[in-house]
């Protein structure tokens, strides 16, 4: 057995997080950790894992079992000796689609963040029984874009990720302002070159560091520079500028943060500066300041939403000049973002996702199961 495997007895597991993914996109089945944890309480919870790298390391941080697939024949035996009723998907992966050959279980896509990417429109989501989704943009935009998908198989959960407490470094409590600078990858086609790393990065920084008002913590998704030489220069620059800061002046404490999981700097931040990704919406839902720049790339898929609508997006040219507009986001406050927040995840008051996401979950589990228990008693 593989160290930190817990042994699984049959016709227990309720529910599989099927990853078929390398370590490289193990974040986006991180942010799920607490809320599987919460629903293990209830029903028997495993990830199903493909790929090697990100076993193991599953297996040594992962708060629910972790049951390692070699190919799809074992999966099929497995599934055999279990009752699942419910499997789980977190990301689009072409791989998803041999495990949804199996008709017993609901099949449904819970992402792994809300957007108004053009991931979040993919006509992939027709294949499962059902879509978790954040709130009403969610279903207006999916509306909008896709044919054919009812919305009845749209299920409302807000963004259960927001009501989990973080563990993260203590940051000083010395009255500077502290700015989240949390920019997306440069995506794996133009349409999602959102990406400001390059673009209004540096500039943006050093602006930033240059005023001793601010504290800032840059913290880069996972996947930056993976696809561009030019990002990942870009990337290596800002990271030096924050490292020059710190030199000149230790009390400052400037961060990178390339190494914790997303979450603690929603509470730790004053004010943060995004792009068009899944962090400007779990920002949204904190009530606080909220900067969201425009992408560069003419390719780049922009269209109209609650959240672009409502916000002056910063331009390139801009970027030197983000001090300001910081310090306008900060005496907004965010105010005229409420009507957005609620747009997009619902109530957002402390554990109202959370809850949702477990009664969706609780719902689908005990519905499949009542289904199938029905079908055995007709062919017996």
């Amino acid at each position: 057995m593989l160290p930190g495997r817990v042994p699984v007895p049959p016709g227990t597991v309720e529910v599989v997080v099927y990853f078929p993914d390398t370590a490289v996109n193990l974040y986006q089945v991180r942010q799920w950790y607490e809320p599987l944890r919460l629903l293990a309480a209830h029903h028997a919870v495993v990830v199903v894992s493909r790929e090697p790298d990100a076993t193991r390391i599953l297996l040594a941080e992962c708060p629910v079992p972790v049951v390692p697939m070699r190919n799809i024949a074992e999966l099929e035996q497995w599934l055999a000796t279990q009752k699942v009723t419910l499997m789980l998907y977190v990301n689009q992966n072409a791989n998803n689609f041999s495990a949804m050959r199996f008709a017993e279980p609901a099949h449904v896509f819970v992402s792994h963040g809300e957007s108004d990417k053009a991931y979040m429109v993919s006509n992939q989501l027709k294949a499962y029984d059902a879509v978790m989704v954040a709130g009403q943009a969610a279903v207006d935009r999916i509306a909008a874009n896709i044919v054919g998908l009812p919305p009845e198989r749209l299920v409302r959960i807000g963004r259960p990720q927001v009501d989990v407490e973080y563990d993260g470094p203590d940051l000083p409590d010395d009255g500077r302002t502290v700015v989240l600078y949390a920019p997306t990858w440069e995506g794996d086609r133009p349409s999602m070159s959102y990406s400001s790393v390059a673009s209004h990065g540096p500039a943006m920084v050093a602006a930033l560091l240059a005023d001793p008002r601010f504290r800032v913590v840059y913290r880069p998704h996972p996947r930056t520079g993976v696809q561009s030489e030019e990002i990942r220069g870009a990337h290596a620059d800002v990271a030096r500028l924050i490292e020059r800061a710190n030199s000149a002046d230790p009390s400052a404490m400037h961060l990178v943060d390339t190494k914790t999981a997303f979450g603690w700097h929603l509470r730790a931040a004053d004010v943060c500066i995004t792009d068009i990704s899944a962090v400007a919406y779990d920002w949204l839902a904190t009530g606080r300041a909220l900067l969201v720049t425009r992408p560069a790339s003419s390719d780049a898929v922009l269209e109209s939403s609650p959240l672009v609508d409502a916000l002056a997006l910063v331009d390139v040219g801009d970027a030197r000049a983000i001090v300001d507009l910081v310090v306008a986001a900060l005496v907004d406050g965010g105010a005229t973002l409420q009507e957005v927040a609620e747009r997009y995840f619902g109530d957002t008051s402390a554990g109202a996702s959370m809850t949702r996401f477990l009664t969706a979950a609780d719902d689908l589990v005990l519905a499949r199961a009542g289904v199938l228990e029905g079908r055995s008693r007709t062919q017996h």
